[in-house]
């Protein structure tokens, strides 16, 4: 709940920040509570898991079982069979899932952060109140999530799966004719449930990666209070890269996606890993961009904090170097005043120290760390698929040599 603002002599009273959450709000939210399938913090993980997984799979293996396509000759592609719909709905929804759960821990205490850290000036407080509360009435909008209900049935569904197949056989869900799927009746459930609900968790996942974005953008336009001598080298915005690592589980999703359809293309189009390159480049590409592009809102103004630090403190350098070698080399030292055991010595190493932090100041508020983190988890579930490459005993030798 939203925190007041009580005036003091014409000043507001500054108090807790906003609740901030990009999960704990929107109609499918309340539909979660009222179903007892959350608690109020996203308790009851396990079982909004296994319910929505079971929803979407298990009418899927009893339909294709009643037509005698979920194994065998019947088609070229039986159900059991297909790899990119059991790790879309058994490994991807799950993960969407537990991505709420771990993005609201982890996105909490990183608004106490803002404040804890000065970054906010009493004179922007309320603007930066402001911009919190305009993110979650974002993200409870009814009309939003409606919006994208309705694209994942009229685009998602009606074209791009009626259309777009993504093996062009004849499968457990339907068989293609003319470019245009005809459904089975587990391909009807399919179409009308299991990807609906797939579809809309994960493009309910973009929509918050907006609202984020929106939010830091908003947050960018303040008159922030940066300090170039932090620690973290980005005037202590530091903090936003840890956020960033939260949506790891979400990047996990989308590359066992990836993975999936990667696997059916090998195993029953004849496909080799190798000409899926460029699939793999431009997936990493975009969700790394997804999660740390809106950081990099803050270049400018960490840039200009950069040459402010460099200028000021270098001014400061200047005088305070002029001072030391007027007093200890030039005889401006007091007499009978101890050279050994002076803090003028450390106090002079200390502001080198400190210029040497604005001088190794980031642009941005990650590291290639961060960087190869998400990369390596966006393309974590397709590692298996190099058993079809390279053979497992070579592959376990070549990683033998690289760690001993």
């Amino acid at each position: 709940m939203m925190n007041t603002l009580k005036p003091t002599d014409g000043e507001p009273l500054l108090t807790e920040p906003p609740d901030f959450s990009l999960v704990l709000g929107g109609p499918l939210y309340q539909i979660w509570r009222r179903a007892h399938l959350s608690g109020s913090s996203l308790e009851l993980l396990k079982r909004r898991v296994v319910v929505l997984s079971l929803v979407a799979w298990l009418p899927l293996l009893v339909l294709s079982l009643a037509q005698g396509h979920a194994w065998g000759a019947g088609v070229k592609l039986p159900f059991l069979c297909d790899v990119e719909m059991h790790v879309r709905l058994l490994v991807a929804v799950p993960l969407l899932i537990l991505a709420e759960l771990v993005v609201h821990r982890r996105m909490r205490p990183m608004m106490r952060q803002f404040l804890d850290r000065g970054l906010i000036p009493d004179k922007a407080r309320a603007a930066f109140d402001a911009a919190i509360a305009s993110a979650m009435r974002l993200r409870n909008s009814v009309t939003a999530e409606v919006l994208l209900l309705a694209l994942v049935y009229v685009v998602g569904v009606g074209f791009i799966w009626r259309t777009q197949v993504a093996l062009d056989v004849p499968s457990w869900h339907g068989v293609p004719v003319d470019g245009a799927l005809h459904p089975s009746l587990a391909g009807w459930w399919l179409g009308c449930v299991s990807l609906p609900l797939f579809q809309f968790l994960l493009l309910r996942w973009y929509f918050r990666l907006f609202i984020w974005a929106r939010f830091l953008w908003q947050v960018s336009r303040l008159n922030l209070q940066f300090v170039p001598t932090h620690p973290d080298r980005c005037c202590g915005l530091g903090f936003l890269a840890m956020v960033s690592q939260a949506f790891m589980p979400l990047l996990l999703a989308q590359g066992a996606v990836l993975s999936g359809m990667i696997a059916n293309h090998i195993f029953f189009a004849g496909a080799k890993l190798p000409e899926f390159k460029m699939e793999l480049i431009g997936l990493v590409a975009v969700m790394v961009f997804a999660v740390l592009g809106p950081l990099l809102i803050f270049a400018p103004k960490l840039m200009a904090a950069k040459l402010a630090g460099l200028r000021e403190y270098g001014t400061l350098a200047q005088r305070y170097a002029r001072e030391f070698d007027h007093k200890w080399l030039r005889g401006g030292a007091p007499a009978g005043e101890a050279f050994i055991g002076s803090a003028d010595i450390q106090s002079l190493a200390d502001l080198g120290n400190s210029f040497d932090v604005i001088k190794g100041m980031r642009l941005v508020p990650f590291t290639m760390q961060t960087v190869l983190q998400l990369s390596v988890a966006t393309l974590l579930p397709v590692g298996p698929l190099l058993l079809t490459v390279i053979p497992l005993e070579q592959l376990l030798g070549q990683a033998l040599k690289i760690l001993f």
